[in-house]
């Protein structure tokens, strides 16, 4: 009877973690989704092979980052050691990994670009802006959502001081760009934390294969981690608050599935530590 609820159990932790995955690449569509509409206003006279990473960074970065989770899943979960061991797996490993890192740090570099874009604005002065309604302007609702500009929202922004992004016919009021200023540099920095963060498990698992992964070691990996964690559980927080619904959603959904990998490197640890004891008691 525990076997079988056991294997219940088993049978249910694995489907909602495999879930969580799968909602991780469906986000891929959204983002797409998302700022495909966003790249009409920021660049509407159309957009070019070098401008598609600060276009579609969310999207490049989530599809480089969906890779990635595979790999650490398969890494610390699904392969014996024995068999990632092999050349051929290893190779196999390492170019995937390379095509990963190279994507989600091209990813950063267009969250950058992206976050000095917001910063590239001028004074706007006009008399009467709802007479500009129809003439291809737009206004900011968040960082990726720029209505066509209404009599609701120019109504708004009337008696305003407003600022224009450069080239582009996006209108806001002082504290539309600074929020959405701030929404760019949390990308910045939610992008740079999670590298941080794959950085540390990189090296677990190359210690963890070495069977070098112990004692003072891991308590120190744990300890940089909780502080990571802590700043991207603070980013989801903020996006939760002030910014885009499906920023916070992602952003919750990638902490629960780290959650699993730091699980399963649990597991994979508690595993080894076993066999080394059965060989010691030998």
């Amino acid at each position: 009877m525990a076997s079988t609820n056991s294997l219940k159990t088993a049978m249910l932790y694995s489907s909602f973690k495999y879930t969580v995955y799968a909602l991780l690449a469906f986000n891929i569509v959204l983002f797409f989704q998302e700022e495909l509409l966003a790249t009409e206003q920021t660049f509407s006279q159309g957009i070019n092979l070098v401008d598609i990473i600060q276009g579609f960074a969310a999207t490049i970065d989530t599809a480089a980052w969906v890779l990635l989770l595979l790999l650490f899943e398969l890494e610390t979960s699904v392969l014996a050691d024995d068999t990632l061991r092999k050349t051929n797996v290893k190779v196999t490993f390492i170019s995937l990994r390379v095509f990963s890192y190279g994507f989600i740090g091209y990813a950063f570099y267009g969250y950058f670009n992206k976050m000095l874009l917001t910063y590239n604005i001028s004074p706007f002065i006009v008399d009467d802006l709802c007479a500009m309604v129809g003439q291809g302007y737009a206004s900011i609702v968040s960082l990726d959502e720029y209505p066509s500009l209404d009599t609701d929202s120019c109504t708004v922004l009337a008696d305003q001081t407003l600022f224009k992004l450069n080239g582009q016919q996006i209108l806001g009021s002082t504290s539309d760009w600074v929020d959405i200023q701030w929404l760019a540099w949390l990308d910045v920095i939610n992008s740079a934390t999670w590298m941080a963060v794959v950085v540390i498990l990189e090296v677990d698992v190359w210690l963890q294969l070495r069977g070098r992964l112990q004692g003072g070691l891991v308590t120190m990996s744990k300890i940089i981690k909780m502080g990571l964690y802590s700043v991207l559980f603070f980013a989801a927080a903020y996006w939760g608050l002030l910014g885009d619904f499906l920023d916070f959603w992602d952003s919750f959904m990638w902490l629960v599935a780290f959650v699993f990998v730091e699980m399963n490197l649990f597991q994979w640890q508690a595993e080894t530590s076993e066999v080394i004891a059965e060989g010691d008691a030998y």
